[in-house]
């Protein structure tokens, strides 16, 4: 059952994984200050690594823990979870290696790097990217920095051009005069326990390396740092380590001066 879940996850994501490009945190520093007066500043220094999930989405489509990819014929096994030696001989055709294997790694990475250089210049057209450098094996150094007022919800990454999904950090208006930030990149949770974890995440997750930092002079209403904040001279600081081992996403809400 889980398994049939987790292909249907994977279907409903196939057009993003095909036509987006996915982008995680890698080595990074990042902070997010916001004012009750709602003025608000964010920053994103360090790596951002692009996630390939094309072929990661159509491997979870035909994985061999369906039916369908380790019984082609149908075939249940001698029923205590032991292959046949018609399924490990369907499996071995599988990943038999083929003349053309470094051929078509070679062409799928050099069209790889061309996409992320691609990317690297539509991103540095866009305001508050002060650096875009693509370093190669999908990895770029960025050094992003924007401020403005929270009269709207905010979202980053997000290019239409480059068409960038999953974004690092959110950040939500409500009409109560609170703000809800969610920085959902800042975590390594793969909702694995679901079956609709997003193939690929695992590999970007277990580079996560990072320092997110909250700043506000607002009320804090909720966060998820066991830490706490911090204050000083009237301003509030939460910070959280980002790792592989990190498991709960940064969220805070904040009540901000009404207008």
């Amino acid at each position: 059952m889980i398994a049939r879940l987790s292909r249907l996850g994977l279907v409903l994501l196939l057009p993003f994984a095909l036509a987006s490009c996915v982008l995680a945190p890698g080595k990074f520093v990042s902070t997010l200050r916001i004012d009750a007066d709602r003025h608000f500043t964010f920053t994103y220094v360090g790596e951002v690594i692009a996630l390939d999930l094309g072929d990661d989405m159509l491997k979870g489509l035909g994985d061999t823990s369906s039916d369908s990819a380790t019984n082609p014929a149908g075939d249940e096994g001698d029923g205590d979870g032991i292959p046949t030696l018609q399924q490990i001989g369907f499996q071995a055709g599988k990943d038999a290696p083929s003349g053309d294997d470094a051929k078509d790694a070679a062409k799928k990475k050099a069209a790889a790097d061309a996409k992320n250089r691609e990317i690297a210049v539509t991103l540095s057209k866009e305001a508050g990217y002060r650096k875009v450098a693509y370093l190669g094996d999908g990895k770029f150094s960025v050094d992003y920095a924007i401020s403005g007022t929270l009269d709207h919800a905010f979202l980053w990454p997000y290019n239409v051009d480059a068409e960038l999904v999953f974004p690092f950090i959110a950040i939500e208006l409500r009409a109560n005069n609170t703000v809800r930030m969610k920085a959902p990149a800042f975590a390594n949770d793969t909702s694995k326990s679901s079956g609709m974890g997003m193939p690929g995440m695992d590999k970007a997750s277990s580079q996560l390396d990072g320092v997110f930092t909250l700043d506000t002079d607002a009320e804090i209403v909720s966060q998820n740092n066991e830490d706490g904040a911090t204050t000083t001279g009237g301003r509030k600081t939460i910070v959280w380590k980002a790792t592989p081992l990190t498991k709960d996403a940064p969220t805070a809400v904040l009540k901000l001066a009404a207008k």
